[in-house]
C-alpha cells in the first residue's frame, strides 16, 4: 500500500534526520527474517530511539489505518518480522540501552533492542547473568525474544523467556502506553505480562522489559557422550531425566551435523558417531560432581561409545560454539534447508527420531538433526536445493508430515520459534475452534483494528469462521494434549 505524503511527512517530523527509511534498496533489507520463504517489504521503516516516538508512530498509523510491523534483529525463523501487506515497519534496534540494573531486587530493565548476550556480559563480573539463551543470543534482541517467547539450550533447567520477564512497557495497537507487571513477585488481577510474552507483536510494540537476573552457579560441568545411533542417544535422554536430574542443558546432534560443525568450527565432536549428547550440569560444586558421575554412568549404560568432560572453560566454550553455530554450519552440506521446531514429550523421542529417518528416506532428502533433547524440542533441518526439480516441494511436504507426526504423539506445533506466517496455519492441528476464537478476541482488546503485525500468529479471522482448518491427526489412545 502507498503511504500518503502527509503521513510520510509526519513520520519524518517525529523521527528526525535519518530516522525513516524510504528508498527501495533500504526497504529491501527488511523484506524477510531468517525464514526467507516469506518476503514482503514495508512501505517505510521507522527507526525510533524513544518511547514517545513509538507512541506517536502508532497513533499516526492507527488514524490512517496503516499496518504496523515490529522488528528486532530479524533473526526470527517464522516469517514474523516482515510486511506482507506493506505498511510501516518499526525497527527497535536503536532502542538498545540498559535502563537499570537492580541487583537487590535481582532484575534489570532494558530497552527492546538490547542484544540478549549484552545483558549477561554487563552483569557477569558482578556474579549474575540473564538465563534465556537462544542459539542466536549473540545477535538476537531481548524484545524479539519476548515477542516469540524464545527458548534456548539452557531453558531445560532455567525456563524460557516468559519465566524471566517481570514487567513490560507496551504501546498497544490503539496507541496507549501501558505498563504490565513490575519488580514485585505477585500482582493482583490478570497476568497480562504472561499474555503479552509470545504475542509476536500482535498486541503492540514493547518499549521496555524488566527481566529477572540469575546468580552465576558455583560450578559447571560439560559432558560429551557419543553414541552409535540417534535412537540410543534418545533413550539415554529419557534415562537421565527419569533419574531425577535436571541438567542445565541436554542437547543432541546427529552424524550429519557433527561433520558440518567439526569442519566449520573445529569443535572436536567425535567423528563417526551416529549422535552425541552435550550435557551441562551446574549448581553447587559437590552436587555437580556427583551428577556428572551419574550422567556419565547413565550414558555408558545406554551404550555410549565414549564419554568425556570438558577440562577447562576454553574447551567448554568450544563445545558450545559448535552447538550454537550449528545452523550456519549446515551451509557446508546444502544449498538451503527448512528448519522445524515442533515438540514431542521426552518419552517419545526414540519414536519420533525413527520417524524423522523414515520421512527423510520417503522424500529422498537429507535431514540434519540438532535439538533440545531434554525438553523434546526438535530442530530437524530438512536439506534441499531449489535449483533441482521438485526438491523444494518435497522438502515442504516432508516438513508438514513431520509436524503432524509430532502432534499425533501429543506434541506441539512450535517449541520456541513462534508462529508468524509459517506456523499460524497449523494451529488448528492443536487447538479447537473455541480456543482460537478466544485468542482472537484477546488480540482485539489490545489491537481492535487488527493493524499490529497483521496475518501473523493466528489463522486468518478464526472468529469469523474463515480460519484454515487442516484435518486433525489421529492421536494414539490415552494421549494427553
Amino acid at each position: 500500500m502507498a503511504l500518503s505524503a502527509q503521513l510520510v511527512s509526519e513520520l519524518e517530523r517525529i523521527l528526525g534526520a535519518g530516522g525513516l527509511v524510504l528508498t527501495a534498496e533500504g526497504r529491501m533489507v527488511y523484506e524477510c527474517d531468517m525464514h526467507t520463504f516469506y518476503k514482503g517489504a514495508p512501505d517505510a521503516v521507522a527507526l525510533p530511539i524513544r518511547t514517545e516516538q513509538v507512541q506517536a508512530i502508532v497513533r499516526l498509523c492507527h488514524a490512517a489505518r496503516v499496518p504496523i510491523v515490529p522488528r528486532g534483529s530479524g533473526t526470527g525463523l517464522i516469517g514474523g518480522a516482515m510486511a506482507p501487506q506493506g505498511g510501516v515497519m518499526v525497527s527497535l534496534n536503536r532502542m538498545a540501552s540498559i535502563l537499570e540494573v537492580d541487583l537487590p531486587n535481582r532484575c534489570a530493565t532494558v530497552q527492546p533492542g538490547l542484544i540478549n548476550l549484552w545483558l549477561s556480559n554487563a552483569v557477569r563480573e558482578r556474579g549474575w547473568f540473564f538465563a534465556p539463551d537462544p542459539s542466536s543470543q549473540m545477535v538476537s534482541s531481548i524484545g524479539g525474544n519476548v515477542s516469540t517467547n524464545a527458548g534456548g539450550p539452557h531453558c531445560l533447567k532455567y525456563g524460557i523467556t516468559t519465566n524471566h520477564v517481570l514487567g513490560l512497557e507496551v504501546v498497544t495497537g490503539s496507541g496507549d502506553l501501558v505498563r504490565l507487571g513490575g519488580k514485585t513477585v505477585d500482582h493482583p488481577g490478570y497476568d497480562l505480562t504472561g499474555i503479552a510474552v509470545g504475542s509476536e507483536g500482535t498486541f503492540g510494540l514493547v518499549t521496555a522489559v524488566t527481566v529477572r537476573l540469575t546468580h552465576l552457579p558455583e560450578a559447571v560441568k560439560t559432558v560429551l557422550a557419543a553414541f552409535r545411533t540417534v535412537v540410543e542417544a534418545s533413550e539415554t535422554v529419557s534415562a537421565i531425566i527419569a533419574s531425577g536430574m535436571i541438567p542445565a542443558a541436554l542437547e543432541m546432534l546427529d552424524e550429519v551435523i557433527i561433520t558440518a560443525i567439526n569442519a566449520g568450527t573445529g569443535a572436536g565432536y567425535p567423528e563417526g558417531a551416529g549422535a552425541v549428547l552435550l550435557i551441562e550440569l551446574d549448581g553447587p560444586r559437590a552436587e555437580v560432581e556427583a551428577q556428572g558421575e551419574r550422567a556419565a554412568a547413565l550414558c555408558r549404560e545406554g551404550g555410549a561409545l565414549s564419554v568425556s568432560v570438558a577440562r577447562d572453560e576454553a574447551e567448554r566454550a568450544l563445545l558450545w560454539k559448535g552447538r550454537k553455530e550449528a545452523a550456519g554450519a549446515v551451509g557446508r552440506l546444502t544449498a538451503a534447508y527448512l528448519l522445524q521446531d515442533a515438540v514431542v514429550p521426552r518419552s517419545k523421542l526414540p519414536q519420533i527420531m525413527r520417524e524423522v529417518v523414515a520421512i527423510g528416506e520417503r522424500y529422498r532428502l537429507r535431514i540434519a538433526n540438532v535439538f533440545h533433547a531434554g525438553d523434546g524440542n526438535l530442530h530437524p533441518m530438512i536439506c534441499y536445493d531449489d535449483r533441482l526439480p521438485d526438491e523444494l516441494e518435497r522438502a515442504k511436504e516432508a516438513n508438514e508430515e513431520l509436524l503432524r507426526a509430532c502432534i499425533a504423539l501429543g506434541g506441539s506445533v512450535t517449541g520456541e520459534h513462534g508462529n508468524g506466517l509459517d506456523k499460524c496455519k497449523n494451529l488448528p492441528l492443536q487447538y479447537a475452534d473455541a480456543d482460537l476464537n478466544f485468542m482472537y478476541r484477546i488480540r482485539g482488546v489490545f489491537d481492535p483494528d487488527r493493524l499490529m503485525n497483521p496475518g501473523k500468529l493466528l489463522p486468518s479471522h478464526p472468529a469469523c469462521g474463515e480460519g484454515f482448518r487442516p484435518q486433525r491427526p489421529v492421536l494414539p489412545a490415552g494421549t494427553w494434549v
